[in-house]
């Protein structure tokens, strides 16, 4: 069968590619950090939890997330809304056909993510009342943002690889998951690793800033924080290695010399990651912090030449047609700046209510 042919044509696109592509790089790396400490967050409070005896820092840390995953919650989806759209007009042709592949799962997501958001905030409104119980609704929690998680994993690998779409004519409900894709496991993994990873740093931060107050626990809190960081880094690392070396040779070998833009971007992130493991074992938050942000972005660039390298045989988005409409875009970017204005004076309000 000629896979070409499954392949629906791309739509046209009002101004040229480069826009859409660096829009989709900066709020993707902005979604995928809210996304890390959202569920990160929500791992790390639940196998607290699990303790028998907690002591004092284990349950300040336990509120302190209750009060924030909410909030967090809330703004990982927002923010998420963006980077697919931007995703749809670069490659729509194949994000809407791996959804419909697999719509029953991932028409679920909706509900899922209804239900995680309400054991979330039951979680932080009884969360004195509950007392141990409260480890079921965070659990509860965890687990659909995992689901939702892999689904979303299973979609982005399915968008990338048309010769499992065959797979349709056999499975025509929509129940269609990409479990023959080598690179599916790892790539969860690594998001799943890193979510541990950026809640650590979340959390050394946030405790940081209570420290200046004189808040108790606040020293144990960020070095708890930093270990969280450092050891889910390291575990990290060892499922990149496993992501790497499950590419197909030819895309592997794009960051391993044979492509210089994909060599220097691989070990500069590495190098980002070395540092940052570095400092945060001394417990130094700030440069772990930012040299852990520089990573993502690298990482973030690496995913875009991965999904390219994947769909070069099929399409490019350099051959994309370009009809000149240049008001949406005037339009989205009038909206999209009053919009964050309207957030950070919110989330300014929102904190200044919560400290008078």
């Amino acid at each position: 069968m000629d896979i070409a042919a499954l392949i629906p044509s791309p739509d046209t696109i009002p101004v040229h590619w480069v826009w859409f592509k660096v829009l989709l790089i900066i709020t993707f790396m902005i979604h995928i950090l809210l996304m890390n400490i959202m569920l990160g967050s929500a791992i790390i409070a639940f196998f607290s939890g699990l303790k028998k005896s907690p002591d004092s820092s284990s349950i300040s840390l336990q509120k302190e997330i209750s009060e924030k995953t909410t909030f967090v919650i809330a703004f990982t989806i927002n923010f998420g809304v963006a980077p697919l759209l931007f995703l749809q007009v670069l490659y729509g042709n194949f994000f809407y056909t791996s959804s419909i592949l697999m719509a029953a799962y991932w028409l679920s997501i909706i509900l899922l993510l209804i239900i995680a958001y309400y054991s979330a905030y039951i979680y932080k409104f009884k969360f004195e009342a509950l007392a141990f119980a409260r480890i079921y609704f965070i659990g509860l929690t965890v687990l659909l943002l995992t689901v939702t998680a892999f689904f979303y994993t299973n979609n982005m690998t399915l968008m990338l690889s048309p010769g499992s779409w065959t797979q349709y004519f056999d499975k025509p409900s929509g129940t269609i998951l990409n479990f023959s894709d080598p690179t599916l496991f790892p790539r969860f993994l690594h998001f799943f690793t890193a979510s541990v990873a950026i809640s650590g740093l979340f959390i050394a931060i946030t405790w940081q800033k209570k420290k200046k107050s004189g808040a108790t626990d606040a020293d144990l809190n960020i070095k708890n924080g930093m270990k969280y960081f450092f050891y889910a880094t390291l575990f990290q690392v060892l499922t990149g290695a496993w992501f790497i070396v499950s590419l197909p040779g030819d895309i592997m070998l794009l960051f391993m010399g044979r492509d210089s833009t994909g060599t220097t971007v691989f070990l500069a992130g590495l190098i980002a990651t070395t540092l940052s493991l570095i400092y945060s074992f001394k417990n130094r938050v700030w440069p772990a912090t930012w040299l852990a942000i520089i990573t993502v972005f690298f990482m973030v660039i690496m995913r875009d030449m991965v999904r390219t390298a994947f769909l070069k045989p099929y399409f490019a988005v350099e051959k994309l047609k370009v009809i000149h409409q240049y008001s949406p875009m005037i339009i989205f970017m009038a909206s999209l700046i009053i919009g964050i204005a309207a957030i950070i004076y919110m989330i300014r309000c929102a904190l200044s209510t919560r400290t008078s």
